[in-house]
């Protein structure tokens, strides 16, 4: 079994191995010495998972209840959180049982925020089932729901005790599903530097391999453990993101997360070509990364579409956006933009 150390301030594990969902019940017995779990998923992933995992739970005595939403971002609102706090109240969970997240990005998301928030705090379990999540969002304790004005405005920190992560759980994406995650591996690649891109421009696999996840998990957890709570080092993985998340509230959330974060980072590299602090070089490299992953790299957007969920965007201080800039591959700077500046920004990066 690989076992990833992720150095937070309560430290805790990824496990990897395939099988693992089925010996998810002994790991988290390990760890926790609970009467009841709920196992948070949505209907996609628990018709085909959910079964084997509640199994594996009451056969360790826990008495384990699910609380399903329909899948995608649209459920990962504040309606679907009270929902789910109710669940665990009308279910008298106590302060050491344990919420379980079995699904993607917005199930561990809304998983998270729950348990962060629930009898101000109970232990989390992270159960990725998609490349995205596994890669980025079940690692790092940002847990959040996103609000009308925009994408992960109300959230906590609140790290996993544990995250189990079965490759096997990855064959049944659609490619869409592997697309996105595509696009956050794409981006953990660029900031890790040119052995890591490379590695991702020369595969010949359409699904990485468990060396290639481990390694994106290793570079997100570097940084976690050097600044957790988001206000250092740990800023440069929003890299495509804040041009990103505004392509997603202005799509509706129909444009994939990963989707988008892809986009965001050739749109931010173009920029920073514009700007003369990026070798123009760099943007054929991304532009052919994406289409070789099937991720689009020739949607376009108008300034005043993006702008003002760029101005809801919850890393704003001071009047200043921090803007994560590309200068090569492994190396990125972190530039406080005026909120006055940011249209020049999304121009400079191929907004009409």
């Amino acid at each position: 079994m690989k076992r990833i150390p992720i150095n937070a301030e309560q430290p805790y594990e990824v496990l990897m191995e395939r099988g693992l969902l089925d010996r998810a019940g002994d790991l988290i017995r390990e760890r926790s010495a609970a009467r009841w779990a709920a196992v948070v998923s949505d209907e996609t992933v628990f018709a085909l998972y959910g079964s084997r995992l509640l199994d594996s739970l009451r056969n360790e005595g826990f008495q384990a209840e699910p609380f399903i939403i329909p899948p995608g971002e649209a459920s990962k609102n504040l309606d679907t959180y009270c929902r789910l706090l109710s669940f665990l109240a009308d279910n008298r969970l106590q302060r050491n049982d344990p919420v379980i997240a079995l699904g993607g990005g917005v199930v561990g998301d809304l998983a998270g925020f729950a348990a962060a928030t629930y009898l101000r705090g109970l232990p989390f379990v992270q159960i990725p089932t998609t490349l995205l999540a596994v890669v980025d969002a079940s690692v790092g304790g940002k847990t959040a729901v996103n609000l009308p004005e925009g994408k992960n405005l109300a959230g906590a920190f609140h790290q996993p005790a544990v995250v189990l992560c079965d490759p096997e759980l990855l064959n049944t994406l659609p490619p869409e599903e592997i697309a996105s995650g595509m696009g956050e591996l794409i981006k953990t690649a660029f900031l890790s530097g040119e052995e890591f891109f490379r590695a991702l421009e020369t595969s010949a696999d359409p699904l990485p391999g468990e060396d290639l996840l481990a390694r994106a998990i290793e570079t997100k957890a570097a940084l976690v453990a050097e600044d957790e709570r988001d206000f250092g080092a740990r800023r440069l993985l929003n890299l495509g993101h804040s041009f990103g998340h505004a392509i997603e509230a202005f799509s509706g959330y129909t444009v994939p997360h990963g989707q988008a974060v892809a986009e965001g980072l050739l749109m931010i590299t173009r920029a920073a070509v514009g700007h003369e602090l990026c070798d123009p070089a760099l943007m054929p490299r991304l532009a052919a990364l994406m289409e070789r992953y099937g991720l689009e790299a020739d949607r376009t957007y108008t300034a005043a579409e993006l702008l003002p969920f760029l101005r809801q965007d919850k890393k704003l201080r001071g009047g200043h956006l921090p803007l994560i800039v590309p200068r090569a591959v492994g190396h990125c700077d972190i530039i406080p933009v005026p909120l006055a500046d940011l249209a020049s920004w999304l121009k400079s990066g191929g907004a009409l």
